[in-house]
């Protein structure tokens, strides 16, 4: 157990921030799977827009890598894509 005051402070620190990534990181799961399960082109170009900010915000913050980001903003470019050439 710490025992420095700076110690104690960093450990609540680091909990406060594992909760802030923790939700942040279920915020991105849940932008990307619903963006890659709408079928029709309006709510998905909205969402289109969203899922991408969200991502590079978090990239920004260091949440999560920049290549990842950019696989998931592939995915999704893919099926938007594919929805305006299905219509």
């Amino acid at each position: 157990m710490a025992t420095h005051i700076s110690a104690k402070k960093r450990i609540r620190q680091s909990e406060k921030r594992k909760l802030i990534n923790k939700n942040k990181s279920s915020e991105i799961k849940s932008i990307v799977k619903k963006a890659l399960s709408l079928k029709e082109i309006e709510g998905a170009e909205k969402i289109y827009k969203e899922a991408i900010a969200a991502l590079d915000r978090n990239v920004t913050k260091g949440r999560i890598h920049k290549n990842a980001a950019a696989r998931k903003k592939s995915a999704i470019t893919k099926h938007l894509n594919k929805l305006h050439v299905g219509s």
